[in-house]
């Protein structure tokens, strides 16, 4: 029987960036917007409220913890990671939008623009296969991705968590794609039950096989690429809704994430947390354990507001 070793977690985009960075991506982000709507957003009253001295001392908690992830999996050593997040426009387009996809190829190459590395990655093919092979089999309709245009990796939600927590590209991957910003997306319901799927998958694994399961995205953001036409709420771009954030941040603490399979597709969009699925996924894997560790932060200036959190169920269970 396989085990899950680690469930690891966390925002990507501008939680991977330096706080020096957030100015310029944040104005880039406001007019990509503009180019799409003609509308100029304002700028957030937040982000005149922080300095780039105190996000410095708030963003040490955030690199802390990514780098406590990168520790746990040292210590935990995955046969295989299975990196779950959303692809915004990069490997997939409007002509193609799976709700959930699973990539079975043999190999592929860090692409994204936001990461400095070309690192080629190996797939973990026989756990990609039983993951789409059973998930079919139980009435879950995923994608098959056998290769990527040019054998590249574009999607920044799992591009910039390889460069981070596995940078020497040691550890086989498998990649999960669960829709996120295009809209109708897939229900926090099915997330969750996707997860429990991938928990029974890895359970019929060979004895002894570990896999770590990490959840990329979120967590409150309304950005450029918001399915704002969707979207019927009062917040603009740059919002955060950080007292919904604290409620999921209690959830998690408390073991009682289960709950987050309640929410609807419609609670996501209104307040900003449409990547949130990732997590709910990983939380349907993990059996609603209460977190050992989560951190979480609001930034203004970098448009979000960021977790990082990791599991680490008991050896053997």
């Amino acid at each position: 029987m396989g085990t899950i070793v680690a469930g690891l977690a966390s925002s990507h985009a501008f939680a991977f960036m330096e706080p020096e960075h957030w100015d310029e991506f944040r104005e880039r982000n406001r007019q990509m917007l503009f180019q799409r709507s003609g509308i100029l957003p304002p700028v957030q009253d937040g982000v005149h409220h922080e300095s780039l001295a105190e996000n410095r001392e708030r963003f040490s908690m955030i690199r802390g913890g990514l780098d406590q992830l990168r520790a746990v999996l040292t210590l935990r050593q995955p046969d295989a990671m299975v990196v779950i997040g959303d692809d915004q426009d990069e490997n997939f387009t409007a002509a193609n939008v799976p709700q959930l996809a699973v990539h079975v190829g043999s190999a592929f190459q860090l692409g994204s623009p936001l990461v400095g590395s070309r690192a080629t990655y190996r797939v973990h093919r026989e756990l990609a296969m039983s993951l789409l092979e059973q998930g079919v089999d139980e009435g879950f309709d995923i994608a098959s991705v056998g290769s990527f245009p040019g054998g590249e990796l574009r999607s920044h939600a799992h591009a910039q968590v390889l460069a981070h927590v596995a940078p020497e590209a040691d550890i086989p991957v498998v990649l999960v794609f669960i829709n996120a910003i295009h809209h109708p997306a897939i229900t926090p319901r099915r997330c969750a039950e996707f997860g429990q799927l991938l928990a029974r998958v890895v359970r019929r694994r060979p004895e002894g096989e570990r896999v770590a399961v990490y959840a990329s995205g979120g967590w409150s953001h309304f950005t450029a690429g918001y399915p704002w036409a969707a979207y019927q709420g009062p917040h603009t771009h740059g919002a955060i809704d950080s007292a919904f954030d604290r409620e999921v941040l209690h959830l998690l603490e408390t073991g009682e994430g289960r709950k987050l399979a309640e929410l609807t597709a419609a609670d996501l969009l209104e307040h900003g947390e449409i990547e949130l699925r990732a997590w709910i996924a990983l939380v349907g894997a993990l059996d609603s354990r209460p977190a050992d560790f989560i951190v979480y932060e609001p930034f203004y200036r970098a448009l979000m507001g960021m977790a990082v959190a990791a599991w680490t169920p008991r050896m053997g269970n």
